[in-house]
């Protein structure tokens, strides 16, 4: 496949243009060395040139800039963006790629939707923020609409996906203490092994992902982890007074794309309510279509005790979470007790109530639910073409992995991504063998065939 890519001097020779990703990678590793030495970054851009490299002296220069002043807590893959719409990214040197992560499933209403820009937009220009010293005008309207939209009765705002989780576990304990009569201190929250519920210190306490908990420590105490999709072990738990709630990914998209067995999520919530123990859903990355109903939990018939959202709440414009539950379990947090500056401000609102009027208004669940299952056919029948790279396909409406028949430690995945990349399609291993594919949900089923050809296309070819 021919790049076009154009310099903003000069178009790059067509020629030079048909190199793999993965001497890309070789790019940044020179970069990134270059900026741990003293020998001068042009030396390695001209030894990159000199060995025909695919990249332009502006991605060189942008990856080196990040690598040289952030953090290096991310290794993302070498492609530089700078401009989106609806399932398409384009890199700094205008290569369209068709967009397989979503941002972790941020972006479902497809980048950015022109409805919620404009909801941005018009709200940016009237009132942004005001914190939660005032009210403001819009959230009881949002509150009101997002009740009425999930069917709870009571919103608590934030703005992370983390924040979301955080504040669940504090409301788990609150209401442990004043509504079931556990003893102060004595709380203990439920978690299942594989979980991401995102990296502070709270959440990392009770993962089992070690880069995410060494050199972390102390952790936080009032957390038990057991298997995930285990339900004798989670009726075990429950047999603890104690236990206040029981947090759950209905898919844990993070650890793989795990999908547990039919009917885990509506059995693990009948013997939570049995032993008086809250059900709390994570769908920050699940929920709002992404898997084909608008909650995971929808599945299975099952409204958890607290909802937990964040993500495509906003549609991937800013960071919108949010906490739903009854009165009886919201109501226990009192002024002066939790909150944050951000949470429920007019901005966040605004953008959020039109984010979620698209999801509803262009049927994105029923289209993630039958393109899912297109993809997942045309996925199975590529394993069997190539069982030596596919061990297993697997995934629910639009949120699916194909997991790569290596071990974690290899590098066939991200060679594969790579190759994926080169040919206008950018998706992402997790957890070393696993590539996760989850595009915006506005995606046509055309657009979705194309897409299966670029991945069958790269699968067919590729050599370990």
């Amino acid at each position: 496949m021919i790049w076009s890519i154009k310099t903003k001097s000069q178009p790059i020779p067509q020629d030079a243009l048909s190199l793999r990703f993965s001497e890309i990678s070789e790019n940044r590793r020179l970069v990134l060395a270059s900026a741990k030495s003293t020998i001068p970054l042009s030396k390695h851009i001209d030894h990159i040139i000199a060995m025909e490299f695919l990249t332009t002296q502006s991605s060189i220069e942008l990856i080196h800039l990040e690598e040289r002043y952030n953090a290096h807590n991310y290794h993302p893959l070498p492609v530089v963006l700078e401009r989106g719409k609806g399932v398409h990214v384009w890199d700094v040197e205008g290569k369209q790629y068709f967009d397989f992560l979503s941002a972790y499933s941020a972006v479902n209403q497809g980048h950015c939707h022109p409805r919620i820009i404009g909801a941005l937009v018009d709200q940016a220009q009237k009132l942004t923020l005001t914190s939660r010293a005032f009210h403001n005008n819009l959230l009881g309207e949002y509150a009101e609409f997002m009740t009425n939209y999930f069917g709870y009765e009571r919103l608590l705002p934030m703005n992370t996906g983390v924040e979301a989780v955080e504040t669940a576990i504090k409301l788990a304990r609150k209401w442990a203490y004043q509504i079931k009569g556990v003893a102060e201190g004595k709380a203990k929250v439920i978690f299942a092994s594989g979980n991401f519920h995102g990296r502070t210190l709270g959440v990392i306490s009770a993962s089992t992902d070690p880069d995410s908990r060494k050199g972390f420590g102390p952790y936080m105490r009032g957390f038990e982890v057991i298997p995930y999709n285990d339900l004798a072990a989670l009726e075990i738990a429950l047999q603890d007074p104690n236990v206040a709630g029981f947090l759950i990914e209905p898919i844990q998209g993070e650890a793989g794309v795990n999908v547990p067995d039919e009917g885990y999520i509506s059995t693990a919530y009948d013997l939570c309510k049995a032993q008086n123990v809250l059900f709390i859903a994570d769908e920050v990355q699940t929920g709002i279509a992404r898997t084909g109903r608008l909650l995971c939990c929808d599945h299975e018939g099952v409204k958890p005790d607290l909802l937990i959202l964040g993500k495509a709440l906003s549609g991937g414009v800013l960071p919108v979470s949010a906490v739903l539950s009854t009165d009886e379990v919201i109501l226990t947090i009192k002024p002066g007790e939790h909150g944050s500056t951000f949470g429920g401000n007019p901005l966040a609102c605004a953008v959020a109530m039109e984010a979620l009027k698209v999801v509803e208004d262009e049927h994105l669940a029923d289209n993630a639910k039958e393109l899912g299952k297109t993809f997942r056919s045309r996925m199975r029948v590529l394993q069997q073409k190539r069982p030596d790279l596919i061990s297993l396909v697997r995934g629910k409406g639009m949120l699916n992995a194909v997991v790569i028949n290596d071990t974690e430690q290899s590098k066939t995945a991200w060679n594969i991504c790579l190759s994926m990349a080169e040919h206008g399609l950018l998706a992402k291993p997790t957890h070393g063998n696993v590539i996760r594919f989850a595009p915006p949900l506005v995606m046509t089923e055309s657009q979705l065939g194309e897409c299966c050809d670029i991945i069958e296309g790269v699968f067919s070819g590729f050599e370990k």
